[in-house]
């Protein structure tokens, strides 16, 4: 972990900005927007994947670009540009607004409703860090909520779920909702899971301006913790809103003969985010290294379960979880 963390350290002095000391800015609405077009022209790392004609997109928006414009619908223009590219890492952030790209979602089916998640944990609860956790069917089977990889977990948060469960037959982990975080918490959390060193996938680094200026593919592994491990059944249960560092963590997850993946495609997001400065002080996030699996397939799109499940209509106007519900019979083996 500690050298994929180098590895993205030193892609990101690539993607610095200001790096280009030959170019000299006004700060004019027209300064602005060239500089964006440039940064993404330069840094963005799905272009190709994607279709996308840059060039053509520039000439576009364009010409909806004027010196008297108002800075809000500068704002709009260059945010609608970037929603071209669809992508959810990708945001134009200033101190009125943020824009970004929801569809990658918006037009799916939930899959989860929280207040129907709230019929499994009940009020009794247990909280360990950001996860929630409980054991369902008659403790029989362990089920844990984690929404966020923002929300920190430690070692010994993981010692004690896991401790916990250790009379349950399998383990459930629900992670629907969780739109990312943190890729070390993905990392520490499955490494509860792995028996020995595996491959989990791939990512590479700009290297030069033109779009398909790689580096060779960087190999990412996942070890066993040497804490306390879970080598039992486990499910863990996905949504359209599984994003960025959950997507990763799906990712990995697969990986694990003893894993199954249940409920809806994730949402994708595998391009590692990095931030550059325009000069009128707004700033870009963008996706810059592309993360791949173990295959060399591109996971921007999002990771099909393993166990296609949808919630029902009936389910849901009774307050059942037909994917919780799936997921406890299937550990049972029901």
């Amino acid at each position: 972990m500690k050298k994929n963390i180098l590895f993205l350290l030193l892609a990101a002095l690539l993607l610095l900005p200001g790096c280009d000391s030959d170019t000299e800015y006004n700060n004019s609405r027209r300064d602005n927007f060239e500089d964006l077009w440039r940064i993404m022209d330069q840094n963005y790392c799905f272009f190709e994947l994607k279709g996308v004609d840059w060039d053509a997109i520039h000439d576009k928006y364009s010409v909806l670009i004027t010196d008297t414009m108002s800075q809000d619908s500068l704002f709009n223009v260059m945010g609608d540009m970037l929603a071209e590219l669809k992508d959810g890492h990708t945001n134009l952030i200033s101190s009125f607004n943020v824009s970004r790209y929801w569809s990658w979602y918006e037009e799916y089916a939930p899959n989860y409703y929280e207040d129907i998640r709230d019929n499994y944990l009940g009020t009794d609860y247990r909280i360990a860090g950001g996860m929630k956790y409980r054991k369902l069917a008659e403790g029989r089977v362990g089920y844990i909520y984690y929404g966020s990889f923002a929300s920190g977990v430690s070692e010994t948060n993981l010692d004690y779920i896991l401790s916990y469960f250790k009379e349950c037959k399998a383990l459930i982990i629900d992670v629907r909702d969780n739109s990312g975080g943190m890729l070390n918490y993905s990392d520490q959390i499955a490494s509860r899971f792995v028996k020995e060193k595996t491959l989990t996938g791939y990512m590479s680094h700009k290297t030069g301006h033109g779009h398909n200026d790689f580096s060779k593919p960087y190999p990412m592994y996942i070890s066993p913790s040497d804490r306390v491990q879970w080598l039992r059944p486990v499910i863990v249960l996905t949504n359209r809103r599984c994003f960025s560092a959950t997507n990763a963590f799906v990712q990995t997850m697969r990986m694990l003969p003893n894993v199954t993946i249940m409920g809806d495609r994730t949402g994708g997001g595998s391009g590692f985010p990095f931030n550059s400065e325009l000069p009128n002080g707004w700033s870009i996030r963008f996706s810059a290294c592309p993360m791949y699996d173990s295959e060399m397939n591109c996971t921007e799109f999002g990771i099909d379960p393993d166990i296609p499940v949808s919630m029902t209509m009936s389910d849901i106007l009774k307050g059942y979880d037909t994917i919780i519900d799936t997921a406890i019979r299937t550990s049972l083996g029901l």
